[in-house]
């Protein structure tokens, strides 16, 4: 029902109904087509929304194509969301404080306008999950590749009560680090030092932060995998602490499993989906999205 388009297939959708659309490399697994066009209808708000592959060495002739068929916007997902910002007429603060985008807007003049929807719509989802701000958090974060440092922003510009972030890499966390020191720069807590901390990927280390920790994140790919473990085994968690897995297939992970023996809460990511996916229909259209629709259609793609 939702096909995956080559470029040289997009001129072949309607000439008069507004063109979106959602790329990446891969793309055949992304659930937008289903969650957006919902949305649309919703709405009765006319338009086609489509799944097309866009390698990294074609990413330059993908832009150039959609401005040529007058696209009104498409969302972007690995791996693309990097590179894309060099594309744009101009970036939203959003895609300049995370650095990539994931939402292009065409507006009235034909100028392409970047925004990233990661960061805020997770902050969405965990108000929703868990009924609490990110601001009143200290958090945990394991991972700091792209969805790591997306999140990881986003907590330091909420300025969250506690920032850790939990990487195998240690060069690449304090690059991070260094980033993100002066947003949180503060006495608050534990003293400046210890407000925002890098932590090696060592069991005891974790379980030792996990006591003045609130929230942890799993960013990384663990758990995508029938065969992976828990990305933290059960033994070391908390009945205090909340546990959101950015993974939403399979619903439930291993580190879920583990959160629940625990007797944590948890959520997975489709929330954080949904939310990411309405404000780019908000900014799309300018219009409240209609959240019971799009949560339906993407609790059923899901399925």
């Amino acid at each position: 029902m939702f096909p995956v388009l080559q470029l040289s297939e997009l001129n072949q959708l309607p000439p008069d109904t507004p063109r979106y659309g959602v790329m990446g490399h891969p793309v055949a697994h992304s659930l937008s087509p289903q969650v957006q066009l919902a949305a649309f209808q919703a709405c009765n708000l006319p338009a086609t929304y489509v799944r097309f592959d866009v390698p990294p060495e074609q990413l330059d002739t993908a832009v150039q194509t959609l401005r040529t068929l007058n696209f009104q916007g498409w969302n972007c997902t690995l791996p693309n969301k990097v590179a894309l910002a060099q594309y744009m007429d101009e970036l939203a603060e959003s895609a300049r404080a995370m650095q990539a985008v994931n939402t292009v807007l065409r507006d009235d003049d034909g100028r392409l306008i970047g925004f990233n929807t990661d960061g805020d719509g997770w902050v969405r989802a965990i108000r929703e999950d868990f009924s609490i701000d990110v601001r009143d958090l200290r958090i945990l974060i394991l991972g700091s590749g792209g969805a790591g440092q997306a999140l990881a922003r986003q907590a330091a510009m909420e300025k969250c009560e506690r920032l850790v972030i939990v990487n195998r890499t240690p060069e690449k966390a304090n690059l991070l680090r260094q980033e993100l020191e002066p947003l949180l720069h503060s006495t608050k807590l534990l003293g400046a030092q210890d407000r925002l901390k890098i932590v090696p990927w060592d069991e005891a280390a974790i379980a030792d932060e996990l006591n003045t920790i609130d929230l942890v994140v799993n960013t990384t790919s663990v758990g995508l995998r029938p065969a992976d473990p828990a990305v933290l085994p059960a033994r070391i968690l908390q009945p205090h602490l909340f546990i959101y897995d950015t993974i939403y297939r399979p619903a439930k992970t291993r580190f879920l499993h583990a959160a629940a023996e625990a007797g944590c809460r948890s959520a997975n990511g489709l929330s954080m989906l949904l939310h990411q996916g309405a404000l780019s229909f908000e900014i799309w259209t300018g219009r409240s999205a209609p959240l019971t629709a799009m949560r339906k259609a993407l609790r059923e793609a899901a399925a």
